[in-house]
């Protein structure tokens, strides 16, 4: 007799699973949509400029609205160079922050340092644009870039990178601010996935006789590898995207320069300054087609992320 009401409930229970297989489909399949509907949208905006310049959109360094020639490779090397040295600046102090509060730190210093962290990740990129403007290029202008020229300036290979007048705004300042602002988010997440480390590695590297450094260098940062790269990436796609602070520090100047010290351009910076003075179907068009490149060269760098993290796994699985 309890026969239908099983099967009653096992047919429930059936389509309950169904349509929550649906919704988590519809949801993920939203995503990509999504997605291709941005691509799409700003790939159909810029056909205009692809059309006019062609590959020379990509190649050429011209800038000139006067004279309707516009050219893509000024602001991808500044969006590369300032998100690359950004990098270089916010890995290591990331990874040192993170060590220190889950492994060196007092339980009762690493409350008030993570709080500040998150606090920093916090702050408007407005924010640290105008402190860049108005605080941290004066000082670079002062004390920074004229010891660099001076010291380093004068150098057979790296010289060319530390020659300029001292203005304090260019790719070293923008990058050093981007650096600091993408260092919150790789400690914050090198720092759970440091966390998650299970206590018995470590003890057992103890029991072995190892040192703090290595445990730190032989079981925590190799066990957290895969983790950690994928905390990089992310820093760095949020490096890549940042408008508002490299644009009151970078200089806003489509010069090609070698110099670190020059003003330079950023495509996000180029569309946040220009889009509203954007009078022509091409100005528009090229603008456009600037925001589908920074949208190609985000995907490129995600894929090249995923891409690294399955070798890692695949490593790791022969490994054990």
């Amino acid at each position: 007799m309890n026969a239908p009401a099983n099967v009653t409930a096992h047919d429930s229970g059936a389509g309950a699973d169904q349509l929550f297989r649906l919704v988590t489909a519809g949801a993920a399949w939203l995503v990509l949509i999504v997605l291709g509907g941005a691509a799409a949208a700003m790939a159909w905006g810029g056909r205009l400029a692809f059309q006019t310049f062609g590959w020379r959109f990509i190649s050429s360094r011209d800038w000139d609205p006067v004279s309707a020639k516009f050219g893509a490779l000024v602001p991808i090397y500044g969006t590369l160079v300032t998100s690359i040295l950004a990098l270089l600046i916010a890995v290591p102090v990331s990874i040192g922050i993170a060590l220190f509060l889950t492994e060196i730190a007092p339980r009762w210093l690493r409350g008030p340092i993570g709080i500040a962290i998150e606090l920093l990740a916090a702050i408007p990129s407005i924010i640290y644009g105008m402190w860049g403007l108005f605080v941290f290029a004066p000082f670079m202008a002062a004390h920074v870039e004229p010891w660099l020229s001076d010291h380093l300036g004068a150098l057979p290979v790296i010289g060319a990178a530390f020659t300029g007048p001292p203005i304090g705004i260019g790719l070293l300042s923008a990058s050093i601010v981007l650096g600091i602002m993408i260092i919150p988010f790789i400690a914050t997440v090198a720092r759970d996935v440091f966390n998650a480390v299970p206590p018995q590695l470590k003890e057992a590297a103890v029991a072995l006789g190892s040192t703090r450094w290595e445990i730190l260098s032989r079981v925590t940062l190799p066990y957290t590898r895969s983790a950690i790269i994928g905390a990089v990436f992310l820093g760095l796609g949020r490096a890549l995207g940042e408008t508002m602070a490299v644009t009151f520090v970078l200089g806003n100047a489509h010069d090609l320069s070698p110099s670190l010290l020059m003003p330079s351009n950023s495509i996000a910076a180029a569309i946040a300054n220009e889009f509203t003075e954007a009078d022509t179907d091409l100005y528009r068009s090229s603008l456009i087609a600037l925001a589908f490149l920074l949208f190609v060269v985000t995907l490129i760098v995600l894929t090249i992320a995923k891409l690294m993290l399955l070798r890692i796994g695949k490593a790791q699985g022969r490994t054990h």
